[in-house]
This record gives structure tokens, C-alpha cells and sequence, in this order.
């Protein structure tokens, strides 16, 4: 919300001195978050004065109108002044921008000769001057001294604060809100603006037939003016008020409500009486009704809408935006004013339905005043009456659905004990008061929250209060002592491992939302009967479009890929490690379990809430595309291609201390040709390889896509490693190449040489696959580097040669491995 600070000056007593600065921390103190200070006074610099337009001589020999003015500035002889618009006449005031000023857009004002005359200064209009965007013509001033300087005149003698309003704080939209704020920190006097109208009393006969017919309207008011002119230009202090604040003046009646939505708060409308025929009705929608909104569309009602009716149907969608059959237009004489109070769920679920958020349901969806209908209504009433010359009809409606405000009992030392402070009981009365609470009681008070406070409703509220208003820096600050321990986890430590050296190979951490869309599990190409396709929904998503808690961490994991591709990107390795949900078994059938919060639920109730919790293992998974190694002048460089996602595992295995086996496998989203089963203890924990092309079609990702998932849950945890020993004895080189079946799998048999081998194995690399006719059909051969060192000692070639029989006799038992000659 915009407020300018002479608008909230008005109503909080500001100190004459007070800075912008001081402002500014004040609103900050009071829990607003100030986004911008806009300082109207530095949009201008140099001479900005009014002038008094003496003669004007009309140029009629260009292609357009153009006007040689004469214009007095308060100097000894007028100005000669060139102008294109022609809404001015002799003897109106302007505002004349003078040689030396600088006006928004760093245009710079000087003399020059136009059109055959010297046009020596600029008369200006309110888009150049940055005060609005009207630029139909010049600002025509409706008083002022010559000569004087011009700002305060248009505005720009003031500062505009931009602030944040946070849910709880919704009576902060509105100047009404923000004064009182701003008058309690800085121990002001405030006024309150609602105070300027006195509030008259429903009559028997209403202004107009009217019946609320649903619980969601709590109270409803009319006030009829007649003979008005609704679309009269606005006071300037209005409009210029009304810029300020972001909106812009469109007529009378439209900006009288406007006005006193953003000064007390409380949304107001306008019907034009004569639209309206038959019994004005406050009910809900029926199914199939429709409305066509000012925002020129056509909407299909929703039975929990609530609208305002007459015979000819809907004529509002209540609380969120007005119709177009009723709105004032330009032949609206008698203005029929409505205000309101409605439910703010029922406003925030058809604010979000339709798409459609307003000003007006942002107040409402937040809780307006419902105390302030009537007051509202009737200053808006006398605005029109007194800007627009109508005749304000004595009648009144005010149909009163409200229920008492329930009182809340407190601990008077319940804020000491909550925050830490010792506040006295003057102290938490003061501050409950200035909350807008009358209080009464001793040890236990018992207070009632003022109808401009919804938000209020429970010990904790008021806890709360007391600490904001009291002040946040009365709060001491101090580091809470870590309790003695054993420092992290094994499993925390294990992730800190895989993180790091997946980063160390090249990979980018990043973290991603764990929701995703419906149909992510069509785009991963997943099997109808595949367990991944059972994600567990959310009942208010962030995003309507996700609801899905994500199976599989690949399934978000794509879309910063696919980010980062569409911000230009190309080359890419990027890894999450994660949560995943996976529905616990029977968890559809079990009922849900709804836990107070006014006091601890029964254990009972905490095990059923536990038992329908997901299961929520941890996984890691990272996805490559692009160029591996990058070419260069010297090398053609290399694509991302299945083995670098095994790799990515094995780092990943490596660093949690487990032994990886991978196998040919077959599983959705990867390729069934280039995909590794990955295998710990004979278990299966993830897979590695190339995505399915037709997968990376439907992802938007590049051709021959790379991806690895692991669950990090299902590996063994490792005990602490003992510090290695450290040979310093040479190594002992020996090469094997064994022939065994084509189907056999590389790594099967290196871990049969590497168990083979035994202890004294330092390092083993397969470094050739060879196959030919003379070993066989359906054979192949494999060759490894065996690298063997021993502690205490430099090996001999027996016991070298010795080493690689065991290893081979290993090979051979299990596949039939025999050394090739």
C-alpha cells in the first residue's frame, strides 16, 4: 500500500522535525515492512514555478495546432512560452518549468527558438511532471500567487512510503491503520478519521427493498444520494491523493469510494439506483448464473459466491468486484452507496476461484471493520453531497447479523512468561489498549478485541500485541548454549560426503520444490502399475498446478534443468539430494486425525496423525547434458553419455563407503539399452543412464540426456573408517584379461577379482574389452590393471603372480573366467 505522508499527517500528530528516516524506522518498529520511500520533492529540480498565462497567439501555419504564449512568472516581463495543448486560456494559472529545472527522465528545461519563436521555459502537464499519467493536457491550476513555486500545488512537496502489509496486520491497509501505528511508537496524538461522519440510525424504511439471505454478510448498509453528479471531477486534494496512493481518479462517485477505502479501510460501491429494478437480494449464488465484472468478464458463478442480486440477477460478485449492469456511468443521477461486512473465507475462496484479487478483497479476505459500515457509507454520502451537489435521502439501511465479540482470558504475567520480559501489569494493559482492547480484571484479565481487530481471537494473539507494541528491541538477544553432544550423524555425516564430492567432480548443488504436476509421471514415461505413480497429494499447494508430492527426486530435479537450458545454458551436471514421499501402507483407508492446538492431543491421536504420515526417504539424483569434456583447438571434445551418470554413482557410493554393482537393467525414465541397475549387497538402490528420448522430448530436455538416482536411505551405514595405512613400499604392476560370456557384466567380474585378490590389492581398472571369432561365439574378453602394495614390504613376482591366480580362480568359479593366452 501507497500512503503519503502528508495524508497520514493528518491523522497522527508528526512531529514538525521528524525525519523521513525516523519514519521509516517508526513503521519498521511497528512491524510494517517499508518497500520503497519515494521522495516526490527530488523529482523536480530548478524552478518550478506558477504562471499566469497573459496573451495567447495561435500558430496556424504548421501541420499542428500549436499556441505562442505569454506568461508571467513573477518577474518584470512575461515569458515567451511555445505549447501544444489546448486545454488553457488566457488568464488560467499553469505550472511553467523554468531554464535550469530538470524534470523526470533527466529532461532538462533551457531556451531555445521553435516553430519561429523563442520558447523560453515549459508548461507542463502531469506525465511530464511524474505526477500522474494523464497527458491530455497542461495542469490549469485552480489557485495560486504567481511566481511561487509550484510544487506543493501538484504534489510534489510530499513523500510516499510503499509498504508491505502483512496478513495478520489487514486494518494496516488503510491510512486509518497505519496513523495509529505510527502515532503509538512515535507518542503522538492520533484522530481517527472514521470520528469525521456522525453515524445515523437505520429507519424503518430502507433507500431501497433490500434481504440478506446468507450467514456469509454479517451487515449491511445503504445510503442513497439523489440528483448528484456522479462523474463531477474530483476535489484536486482527492485526486491528488488518490495518485499519490496508485489509483487513478476516474469520476465522483467512483473516487469517493475509493478515497475512503484507502483512509478508513472498509471497501465501498456505488450502484446507480436506476439500473436496479425489483428487491435487492444478498445471497449466494445459484448454479449456472453469471456476471459480467468492470473487468469487462464474463464469469460463471460459483454456488459458495456470494453476490448482491436484484430482478434482473446478480449484480455483484460481493466483496470482490462490482457488475457492469448497475456501475455508475455517465447519465447516473441518484447513486445508491452499499458497504458492507462479509465472511473473509468465503471472500478469500472466490477471490482465488475467479482469479480476480482487488483492493477491495484484500481488505476483506483480512478482516474489515465491521463496526464502521454505516460511518463509512454516510461519509461517503456527504462527499457526494458536497462535491457533486446532491440530496442525501434520510433513509437508512443497516440490516445487523453481528454477533458479540468474544471476550479473551489471560495471565496477566502469561507475556513475561511467553517472551521473556518482565512486563508489569500497567505495562500489558497499556499495550493491550493501545491494541485496540478494553481490559478488565486483575490477576486474570479478560479482554474484548475492538471490531477493527478480527485477527485478535486467542491468549497467544494478545501475547503478541504486547511484545510489537511494547517494542521489539526491549527483547534481549542472546545465543542459546549448545546442548553437549556427539556432533552429527552418521547419516548426516554421509550426506555432507556425497555432497561434497559430487561437487568436487564438477557437479551444482541445487535445491528444488518437491512438488510437481499431475502429469509428470506421463512426461517420466513411468508404467501405469510402477509405485512411483502413488504420490501423496497436498490439500492447499503452493501451486494448484503441483499438488503432488514428488516420488522421485529426477521429477523436480528436471525443472531446473530445464530453467537453466532456457536461460541459455548448454553444459550442465547438476545434482539435489532430497526428500521423496511415498504413501504409507494403507494410509487411504485410514481415517484423518484432526489435533488441537489449544492443548496437547492425546497420544492416541498423535500415533493415528503419525501413521498417516508418508514414508519420506532420502535420495540423491543428478542430470548431465551437453558436452562432457568441451572441444577445444586441440580436441574434439566429448558428449554426456550413460557412463558419466554411472560414474556419478560411484562417486556418490564412494563417498558413503559402500561397494556399487552395476548391471544391465530396465526401468522408466531411462533408456532400456543404456540404463544400469545399481545394486548394494545385492539389493537394488537406484539406477544410472541415458534418459528415453522420448522422455526428453516431453521434458523439453536436449537428446542423449544423462541421470542417476540413488536412494540414500537403502545404503548401509558405514562405521567411522580407521586412518589408512600408508605404504611406502613400491607397487607391483600386474595385467590379466579373462574370457567369459558376452552377457556377463564387466563390473560382476571385477568384483570377483577384486574379492579374489584379497588384501593386498591397491587398485583395479578395467582397461579393454576385446571380442573376436577366435574366442568363441557369444565370448568376450576383459582386461585389468591390478596394482598390488603391501605395507610392511616390497612384493615379489611369485607372490605378485600368486595374487592374480587367486583373483582369477575367483572369476572362474563364479563365471567360468578363464585367463585368454
Amino acid at each position: 500500500m501507497r500512503i503519503p505522508v502528508s495524508w497520514l499527517a493528518e491523522y497522527a500528530a508528526l512531529p514538525a522535525d521528524l525525519t523521513t528516516e525516523a519514519l521509516d524506522a517508526a513503521l519498521v518498529e511497528a512491524g510494517l515492512e517499508v518497500e520503497e520511500v519515494d521522495d516526490l520533492r527530488g523529482r523536480v529540480t530548478g524552478p518550478l514555478v506558477v504562471g499566469r498565462v497573459a496573451s495567447i497567439e495561435e500558430l496556424t501555419e504548421f501541420k499542428k495546432p500549436i499556441r505562442h504564449c505569454w506568461v508571467e512568472v513573477g518577474e518584470a516581463e512575461p515569458r515567451s512560452v511555445i505549447c501544444g495543448a489546448r486545454n488553457f486560456a488566457e488568464g488560467d494559472l499553469v505550472v511553467v518549468a523554468l531554464p535550469g529545472a530538470e524534470l523526470p527522465g533527466g529532461f532538462k528545461i533551457g531556451s531555445r527558438k521553435t516553430y519561429g519563436r523563442l520558447s523560453d521555459g515549459m508548461i507542463c502537464s502531469a506525465r511530464e511532471l511524474g505526477v500522474s499519467d494523464d497527458h491530455e493536457g497542461i495542469i490549469v491550476l485552480p489557485e495560486g500567487e504567481v511566481g511561487a513555486d509550484a510544487r506543493p500545488l501538484v504534489g510534489l512537496d510530499d513523500v510516499v512510503f510503499e509498504l508491505a502489509i502483512t496478513p495478520d496486520m489487514g486494518y494496516c491497509f488503510s491510512v486509518r491503520g497505519i496513523a495509529r501505528e505510527v502515532a503509538h511508537r512515535l507518542g503522538v496524538a492520533f484522530t481517527d478519521p472514521a470520528a469525521k461522519a456522525a453515524e445515523p440510525a437505520a429507519t424503518a424504511e430502507p433507500p431501497y427493498p433490500v434481504r440478506v439471505e446468507t450467514d456469509g454478510c454479517t451487515r449491511f448498509t445503504l445510503r442513497e444520494v439523489r440528483d448528484v453528479d456522479a462523474n463531477a471531477e474530483s476535489p484536486e486534494w482527492m485526486a491528488k491523493r488518490l495518485t499519490q496512493a496508485g489509483m487513478r481518479p476516474l469520476g465522483l462517485a467512483v473516487d469517493v469510494t475509493n478515497y475512503l477505502m484507502l483512509e478508513l479501510g472498509h471497501p465501498l460501491h456505488a450502484f446507480d439506483r436506476d439500473a436496479l429494478e425489483d428487491v435487492m437480494v444478498v445471497r449466494r449464488a445459484k448454479a449456472g448464473e453469471t456476471l459480467k465484472t468492470l473487468d469487462d468478464v464474463e464469469r460463471k458463478l460459483d454456488p459458495e459466491d456470494m453476490v448482491i442480486t436484484d430482478g434482473t440477477g446478480p449484480l455483484s460478485l460481493a466483496g470482490v468486484m462490482g457488475g457492469q449492469t448497475s456501475e455508475v456511468g455517465p447519465t447516473t443521477r441518484n447513486v445508491l452507496i452499499e458497504a458492507a461486512h462479509w465472511d473473509p473465507t468465503s471472500i478469500a475462496r472466490t477471490s482465488r476461484r475467479h482469479k480476480l484479487t482487488s483492493e477491495a478483497s484484500k481488505r476483506y479476505e483480512r478482516g474489515a471493520d465491521s463496526g464502521i459500515t454505516l460511518l463509512a457509507a454516510q461519509r461517503a454520502a456527504d462527499l457526494l453531497v458536497e462535491y457533486g451537489g446532491g440530496t442525501l435521502v434520510e433513509t437508512v439501511a443497516d440490516i445487523d447479523h453481528r454477533e458479540p465479540v468474544a471476550p479473551i482470558t489471560i495471565p496477566v504475567d502469561l507475556p513475561s512468561k511467553t517472551i521473556g520480559v518482565d512486563y508489569d501489569r500497567a505495562t500489558v494493559v497499556s499495550m493491550l489498549e493501545a491494541a485496540g482492547c478494553t481490559v478488565e480484571g486483575d490477576e486474570v484479565l479478560t479482554v474484548t478485541p475492538a471490531s477493527w481487530r478480527p485477527d485478535l481471537t486467542d491468549p497467544a494473539d494478545l501475547v503478541e500485541e504486547v511484545a510489537r507494541l511494547h517494542g521489539y528491541g526491549h527483547i534481549p538477544s542472546s545465543i542459546p548454549r549448545a546442548i553437549a553432544g556427539t556432533g552429527l550423524t552418521s547419516s548426516q555425516r554421509r550426506r555432507r560426503r556425497v555432497a561434497r564430492a559430487l561437487a568436487d567432480n564438477g557437479f551444482t548443488e541445487t535445491y528444488t520444490f518437491p512438488f510437481v504436476s499431475r502429469d509428470r509421471a506421463d512426461e517420466l514415461g513411468l508404467d501405469e502399475k510402477d509405485p512411483q505413480r502413488e504420490a501423496v497429494a497436498v490439500l492447499n499447494p503452493l501451486d494448484d498446478a503441483a499438488p503432488l508430492l514428488r516420488t522421485t527426486v529426477l521429477a523436480s530435479l528436471v525443472n531446473a534443468v530445464r530453467l537453466n537450458l532456457a536461460r541459455g545454458a548448454k553444459d550442465l551436471a547438476v545434482f539435489e539430494e532430497g526428500l521423496v514421499f511415498q504413501p504409507a501402507e494403507g494410509w487411504s483407508d485410514l481415517e484423518v486425525v484432526e489435533l488441537p492446538v489449544s492443548k496437547r492431543p492425546a497420544d492416541e491421536a498423535i500415533a493415528a496423525a503419525i501413521r498417516r504420515l508418508p514414508v519420506q526417504p532420502r535420495h540423491v539424483a543428478a542430470v548431465l547434458c551437453g558436452q562432457a569434456v568441451p572441444a577445444g583447438v586441440d580436441a574434439p571434445g566429448r558428449a554426456v553419455d550413460w557412463a558419466d551418470a554411472v560414474e556419478a554413482a560411484e562417486v556418490v557410493a564412494a563417498a558413503a563407503g559402500v561397494q556399487l554393482e552395476a548391471a544391465q537393467g530396465e526401468a522408466a525414465p531411462w533408456h532400456p539399452g543404456r540404463c544400469a541397475e545399481l545394486r548394494v549387497d545385492g539389493v537394488v538402490v537406484g539406477h544410472a543412464g541415458e534418459l528415453h528420448p522420448e522422455v526428453c522430448e516431453r521434458l523439453g530436455l536436449p537428446r542423449r540426456t544423462a541421470a542417476m538416482e540413488l536412494n540414500l536411505t537403502a545404503l548401509p551405514l558405514q562405521e567411522l573408517d580407521p586412518a589408512p595405512v600408508i605404504s611406502h613400499f613400491p607397487a607391483t604392476l600386474i595385467d590379466v584379461a579373462v574370457v567369459v560370456a558376452e552377457a556377463v557384466p564387466a563390473g560382476e567380474v571385477e568384483a570377483a577379482l577384486r574379492d579374489g585378490a584379497g588384501e593386498l590389492l591397491d587398485s583395479l581398472r578395467l582397461f579393454d574389452v576385446y571380442r573376436d571369432a577366435k574366442l568363441g561365439e557369444g565370448r568376450k574378453s576383459l582386461a585389468f590393471k591390478l596394482e598390488l602394495r603391501a605395507a610392511d614390504r616390497t612384493l615379489t613376482n611369485e607372490e605378485g603372480v600368486a595374487v592374480r591366480d587367486a583373483a582369477v580362480a575367483v572369476a572362474a568359479e563364479r563365471f567360468g573366467a578363464a585367463i585368454r593366452e
